[in-house]
């Protein structure tokens, strides 16, 4: 059986980059040799797209910055080159050359890519970004499509798709940078009486929580706000939710999407910031949730309705606040391209679930190839 050439499209120019390098590394790790040929391509900080000499190893976001601090990476060689072929053909559609072609020594020419892999998180990347570069190069690629990608990254329009579709939300506001600009005592007024502290505030396009922010006070408030328009030109204002557990669940699939049992997440710090994500050893997962029957069949319901909400493919990690004294639940946010390691959440409920890491990269790769053929099968003229 000929091996599927999977272009794997990792690192990128947002914040999430040593996240992503280490999801990468999983999936290098973890593919199938005698199935796959997997292909390194890297997404420097600066956009650089470059064909990696070998793939990356350091499993954790942690060990990837230190390996940067230490090591470099050093500059790409000139004249390294990847094409996109448009699958099941032959046929080169697209090519990316982003060095000179002055050293033929090191071009790589005829590299033809059954099925890209982007394993990038946040902006330019989880966005909508590369996965619409992808779809007018016709090639299959792994995950959500342009339109959940870009919903599933702006957490204001996420919010609205989630309430066209009923489902449970905490209160919550948005706020753009020119009014923030032009009118912030008025809008910080309004939310501490609309909202009430704490709440929460996030870059409405960002992942990983980064440049999120508890606020207490007026002047946290003021403060969080203006952390997050450094991020983004908008932001989302949530209220709390009181003593608030931190439930999540995987969803798997195209158009009969499946959600793995529910996982619980115990914070190392006051909230499931970057740090108690990736940088620092306390945070604890707990899984499957200790969830009464209802609430873990209702979580599970809600997980796949909110896949669908976004008009999701391939994988979701839907996350969840569950008050711990009423009991009331709340849907969070859905994460087109969770992380992605072997101790991520995600990864980690699908085990738990009965799908080990080798099969369910199996498993996506087969649902990206079962989407773009269904694509293909469009007509795309009237006449």
């Amino acid at each position: 059986m000929k091996k599927l050439r999977v272009g794997v499209i990792y690192g990128g120019r947002s914040g999430e980059h040593e996240v992503s390098v280490a999801s990468a590394a999983a999936v290098f790790k973890h593919l199938d040799r005698s199935r796959y040929e997997p292909v390194a391509i890297r997404i420097e900080k600066d956009g650089r797209w470059t064909l990696a000499d070998r793939p990356p190893t350091a499993l954790a976001a942690a060990d990837v910055i230190e390996q940067a601090r230490t090591s470099p990476t050093p500059a790409a060689r000139p004249g390294r080159e990847a094409h996109l072929v448009s699958y099941p053909t032959d046929e080169t559609v697209l090519t990316i050359d982003r060095g000179g072609k002055d050293e033929e020594g090191a071009r790589v020419t005829g590299l033809g890519l059954d099925v890209v892999f982007p394993v990038l998180h946040g902006p330019y990347g989880e966005d909508g970004t590369v996965q619409g570069l992808l779809e007018l190069a016709a090639v299959p690629y792994v995950g959500a499509g342009v339109l959940a990608s870009a919903v599933g990254m702006d957490k204001a329009f996420m919010k609205i798709a989630f309430a066209a579709r009923g489902l449970p939300l905490a209160p919550y506001r948005v706020v753009l940078a020119h009014e923030w600009r032009d009118h912030r005592d008025t809008l910080a007024a309004s939310l501490g009486t609309d909202l009430g502290f704490p709440m929460f505030v996030k870059p409405a396009n960002l992942g990983s929580s980064v440049g999120i922010s508890k606020a207490k006070t007026s002047a946290d408030l003021l403060e969080a706000i203006d952390l997050a328009l450094q991020f983004d030109r908008k932001a989302v204002i949530e209220a709390a939710v009181p003593s608030a557990r931190e439930i999540e669940v995987g969803v798997l699939g195209n158009d009969a999407p499946e959600a793995s049992v529910a996982g619980e997440i115990i914070p190392s710090r006051e909230f499931y910031d970057y740090e108690a994500k990736y940088l620092d050893e306390g945070s604890t997962p707990i899984i499957p949730a200790e969830l009464d029957p209802a609430t873990t069949a209702e979580v599970r319901r809600l997980a796949v309705e909110a896949f669908k909400a976004v008009d999701c493919s391939g994988l979701a990690r839907v996350d969840f606040l569950l008050a711990r004294d009423s009991g009331g639940l709340y849907l969070n946010e859905v994460n087109t391209l969770p992380g992605f390691t072997t101790i991520s959440m995600y990864a980690k409920l699908w085990a738990a679930s009965g799908l080990d890491y080798p099969a369910l990269l199996d498993r996506l790769i087969q649902l990206a190839l079962e989407r773009h053929a269904a694509r293909q099968s469009l007509r795309t003229s009237a006449v």
